[in-house]
């Protein structure tokens, strides 16, 4: 399944990120999502009911990924958007873990793991991006109320945006 254009400017802006500074600059939770394509279990994530408008953002680099106007409840556990906010902003690859076959959603500019995506979503796009919480950071539209504490960058507002 072809998701999105894999040659984005943006495609090598984090290629020079070690190790060493992913492991700094996320959480462990958030390492081992996007950095190692773990995932959270399901109805856990801190976005799984959220319905506040805005952008949400990579939370390894920042990038614009998804608009709350594409979220809907999927009942699958995890937010779920039936289209992504700039189809440049993501890659997919071929995932064969867990003894099925996937098609893994990416970070364009950071490589980071962000979910998967599925051909069983709503219309216009029959699409279903199924994203780990901790691979998003939710930016809240001007004057509207965020319903958690930060300031739109999740869990880690002291962090440095690359």
């Amino acid at each position: 399944m072809a998701v999105a254009n894999t040659e984005s400017p943006e495609s090598s802006d984090h290629s020079d990120v070690s190790d060493e500074e992913w492991r700094r600059r996320l959480t462990p939770e958030q390492y081992r999502i996007m950095r190692q394509k773990g995932t959270e279990p399901p109805f856990t994530g801190r976005y799984g009911e959220t319905k506040i408008p805005g952008t949400y953002r990579c939370a390894a680099c920042g990038s614009p990924l998804f608009r709350s106007e594409a979220k809907y409840d999927s009942g699958s556990g995890w937010p779920s958007f039936y289209q992504p906010a700039d189809p440049t902003r993501l890659r997919s690859e071929e995932d064969r873990s867990h003894f099925t076959v996937r098609t893994e959603v990416l970070c364009a500019r950071c490589d980071s793991h962000l979910g998967h995506v599925f051909e069983d979503g709503p219309a216009p796009t029959g699409l279903r991006y199924c994203v780990n919480s901790a691979s998003l950071d939710l930016d809240p539209d001007a004057g509207t109320e965020t319903g958690h504490s930060g300031d739109g960058h999740g869990d880690r507002p002291d962090t440095e945006r690359p």
